[in-house]
């Protein structure tokens, strides 16, 4: 299946207010790491953002940033755990929930995605990615009626939207082969000659 939407892995992307200006010093280390991150320096930037923090422990977008590195790294719990201090620190933001929910579905938590998922919707109902990325994360879970659904319903709000289409043709796909299985299970030859091609 085609991999969720990805994430903009840009250093400037997520500009919030921050309660109080940060410090010179933990100003410096997040531009720098922003700048290793535009670079590539994945390792760099999460250096430079850890210092940040601990310059600055309430500096949102140091968790923000240093969340994306450690998703680009694959560390996904580190990655996790950045994510929800954001959210902690910004609960009605519906951007950090969807990105907290492409972590748990890189780590198989699928349940766990389509929760955060769902929360991004019910803060922005216009989400039209977090549809589809729960209707990911619904057909990993095997619930295929439900991923159609999202998919519908991404596809309504952006018409143009190529990968729901893709998406949902495959949940599609595995329904039907999921029925014919059921149906050859219980005799009908018809249906296992129809799962033995879909499972070609």
């Amino acid at each position: 299946m085609k991999t969720i939407s990805r994430i903009l892995f840009l250093a400037y992307f997520f500009l919030i207010t921050t309660p109080a200006a940060e410090s010179a010093d933990a100003q410096f280390y997040f531009d720098r790491g922003g700048n290793y991150l535009n670079e590539g320096q994945v390792d760099k930037a999460i250096k430079d953002y850890t210092q940040a923090i601990s310059l600055s422990p309430t500096f949102t977008e140091a968790y923000y940033n240093r969340g994306q590195a450690y998703y680009r790294k694959g560390l996904y719990d580190e990655a996790i755990s950045d994510f929800s201090k954001v959210a902690d620190l910004m609960p009605n933001n519906a951007e950090i929930y969807n990105l907290r929910s492409l972590a748990y579905y890189k780590k198989g938590r699928y349940s766990d995605a389509i929760d955060d998922e769902t929360k991004a919707i019910s803060l922005n109902a216009g989400f039209v990615v977090a549809y589809h990325n729960r209707g990911i994360a619904y057909a990993k879970n095997g619930q295929y009626d439900e991923a159609i659904a999202d998919y519908n319903k991404a596809l309504s709000l952006r018409p143009d939207y190529i990968e729901a289409y893709f998406s949902r043709g495959v949940a599609y796909v595995r329904k039907a082969s999921s029925d014919f299985k059921r149906a050859c299970e219980k005799g009908n030859k018809l249906a296992c000659d129809n799962f033995k091609q879909l499972s070609q």
